[in-house]
This record gives structure tokens, C-alpha cells and sequence, in this order.
């Protein structure tokens, strides 16, 4: 049986891989190259601590999810446009259905935090960190 919390992350997982060109991975490294259409890596982040109601219980997430969203390419005015145009994209991909398909009540992403990555003898590696906050319900903390 999948989580809720599992559920939300893989709907995230799955709207942002249906970006054309774009890689999506889960909970991994930064690497020391990036594929042509860009990298994106979602880590679980943060459930943090739920607002709770009783009688029946139900207890309500707003899990700060985490993307390094990164590209690579030469010079580096070309690395910033490829970021601008891929993070305006996963706006769009998000903005198209904030409920990834009804599993979550909603999902926003943050601003992005920029993040520069220097690889000796590569061409570095633009990125950014986007926070996406993913409201949902459970009527378990563990569900």
C-alpha cells in the first residue's frame, strides 16, 4: 500500500518528468554531468509537523518537497537562459493542475535559490533549489 505522502511525491515526481527533454530523478547525488535537456532531482524534504482535528482524526501536511533543478551548457549566458527557460517551465507544468492529478489539495512551488556547481575540466553546472509545498490529508501520520 502506497502512502499518501508517497503518492504526492510520485504524482510530483511524474509531472515534472513530463516536461519535454528534462530528466527527473529521486533522492540522488548531484552529478558531474548533466544530460542536454536539463536535470531535475527531487528529494522527499520535509513532511514537517502536521495541524491535527479530531473526531474523526485527520491530520494536515504541508511537506516542503525539494528540487535541484540543473542544466549545462557553454558560455555561461547560454546556462542562465537554459535555467530562466527551465524553471518556467516546471512553473507551467505545475500551475497546469495544482493537484497533480487530485492526490494532493494543492502544490506551490517557492522561489528558486540559485546554485552554482564548478566541476574541474567540465563545463559548470547552472542550478537552482526550488522548494514545492504539497498540502494533503491522512488520517494517520503514517498514512
Amino acid at each position: 500500500m502506497t502512502t499518501r505522502r508517497e503518492a504526492a511525491l510520485l504524482a510530483l515526481a511524474a509531472r515534472l518528468a513530463a516536461i519535454p527533454g528534462v530528466t527527473v530523478r529521486r533522492n540522488d547525488d548531484k552529478p558531474a554531468t548533466v544530460p542536454p535537456g536539463g536535470l531535475i532531482i527531487l528529494h522527499d524534504g520535509d513532511p514537517g509537523m502536521p495541524e491535527v482535528s479530531l473526531s474523526p482524526p485527520r491530520y494536515w501536511w504541508e511537506h516542503e518537497a525539494e528540487a535541484q533543478v540543473m542544466v549545462q551548457k557553454a558560455p555561461q549566458t547560454a546556462r542562465t537562459a537554459a535555467l530562466d527557460d527551465l524553471l518556467a517551465e516546471i512553473g507551467a507544468a505545475l500551475a497546469g493542475d495544482r493537484t497533480l492529478g487530485g492526490i494532493v489539495s494543492h502544490c506551490e512551488p517557492g522561489a528558486p535559490r540559485p546554485d552554482e556547481v564548478v566541476a574541474d575540466g567540465a563545463t559548470p553546472i547552472r542550478g537552482a533549489v526550488l522548494t514545492i509545498v504539497l498540502s494533503y490529508d491522512t488520517s494517520d501520520p503514517l498514512a
